[in-house]
């Protein structure tokens, strides 16, 4: 290793609590863009590149591999002493979120919060990752782009610009930094430690990825004390790439909620306007903003403060359970201006038509036949709209929203 320091960037109030955030092997520190904005506003945001990954020398890690992620935990350790930061909140997406978990169990009296992404206690055995740092000292790391897709994210958004992207800093990596972090994931075992942190810790995982599957989280949410744990439906191993919508609001409800001073009237209107985009979407909130008046404002500001702000920024629940609550509720109280607009919220947030309908059904047992009924009908007509126009967008023409 030298005196050198990781390649980082610096975004948010210079005055703001630090958070750094860990990229995943392959990746640059691009692979926290889609969070970034919302991170950075109440945050002094430092993400860094991997050794050999995006602006940082590969020399940073020994090449003979012997590399360990305490490597790569004093490199970042070196970053906040730069920074003059004694304490931070820290986020990690999978070799990235290693290092989380080292520094939250090895330094606890730093790290105030912790955040794990797509992220494990122990990769594969030791074995795989020596093969394949083996086969990227030969090869180059173009031997493994054409298996990213599938793996890191769907086919479908590996054709986006945001997929190519990162595709392109995989191939943009030098083979000698990918190969060591390989080593360093090779010897990586933090499992005996997990109940030594103390950090307050969300874990997030995605259904549907092969490198990191959601009994890896599982594992690490019940090990750390009063963990919470968020499994997404649809998400792969850059879950916080693909479905931005629901990685972003639950790192900054967490961040918000375990910051070294309670949030402010401020921070909770910007965690909750985050949060009402990613399930009401921007049409809809642009629609409420823009009619908003001196008589309504307070109301809309005590919406999006308490109940986006607070309630649905919770990782108690998963979005899916809050949305078929809404429903239920809803459907209760007639209200069925508010069911339309929550009912296309339900699907932003990964009910399918079906599980609607068995929302629907369960609730003519405990609200009422006649209610039900007109929920069907409303939810039919939304369902008629959406495959008319071919627009998920959940919108309304309410001039409330809740």
């Amino acid at each position: 290793m030298t005196d050198e320091q990781l390649h980082h960037d610096l975004t948010g109030p210079t005055t703001a609590p630090p958070l750094i955030l860990g990229p995943s092997l392959g990746t640059s520190l691009a692979v926290w863009e889609p969070q970034l904005p919302a991170l950075a506003r109440a945050h002094r945001v430092l993400r860094w590149d991997l050794p050999g990954h995006g602006g940082s020398p590969a020399a940073l890690l020994p090449s003979d591999g012997s590399a360990t992620v305490a490597d790569l935990a004093t490199l970042v350790l070196r970053l906040a002493d730069a920074h003059q930061w004694d304490r931070f909140a820290y986020a990690g997406i999978s070799i990235g979120g290693a290092v989380g978990l080292y520094l939250a169990a090895h330094q606890p009296d730093r790290v105030t919060s912790l955040a794990v992404v797509c992220s494990s206690a122990h990769f594969a055995e030791p074995a795989v990752w020596r093969e394949r740092a083996k086969l990227v000292r030969e090869e180059g790391t173009e031997a493994m782009a054409a298996s990213r897709p599938g793996l890191w994210f769907s086919h479908d958004f590996a054709a986006t610009p945001r997929g190519r992207a990162l595709l392109q800093d995989l191939r943009d990596t030098d083979r000698a930094g990918y190969a060591a972090c390989c080593d360093v994931l090779a010897d990586y075992d933090v499992r005996d430690e997990l109940a030594s942190i103390a950090a307050p810790t969300l874990v997030v995982a995605g259904r549907d990825d092969p490198a990191t599957p959601p009994p890896h989280a599982r594992e690490i949410a019940d090990a750390v004390l009063g963990a919470s744990l968020l499994e997404l439906a649809g998400a792969a191993h850059l879950a916080g790439a693909e479905r931005p919508e629901a990685v972003t609001p639950a790192l900054l409800a967490h961040f918000t909620r375990t910051s070294a001073d309670s949030p402010d009237d401020a921070s909770r209107h910007a965690a909750g306007m985050t949060v009402r985009r990613a399930v009401l979407g921007d049409t809809h909130v642009d629609r409420a903003v823009a009619r908003t008046t001196p008589f309504t404002a307070r109301f809309q500001d005590f919406i999006t403060r308490y109940a986006w702000g607070e309630i649905w920024t919770g990782d108690g629940l998963d979005r899916r359970m809050r949305s078929a609550i809404t429903l239920t509720a809803l459907i209760a109280h007639g209200h069925d201006a508010e069911l339309a607009m929550h009912i296309r919220a339900a699907l932003t947030n990964g009910l399918t038509r079906e599980e609607i309908g068995e929302v629907l059904l369960q609730s003519a047992i405990y609200c009422g036949v006649p209610a039900a009924n007109a929920a069907f009908a409303t939810a039919q007509r939304v369902f008629d709209e959406i495959d008319e126009t071919d627009q998920t967008d959940p919108a309304s023409h309410s001039d409330t929203d809740s």
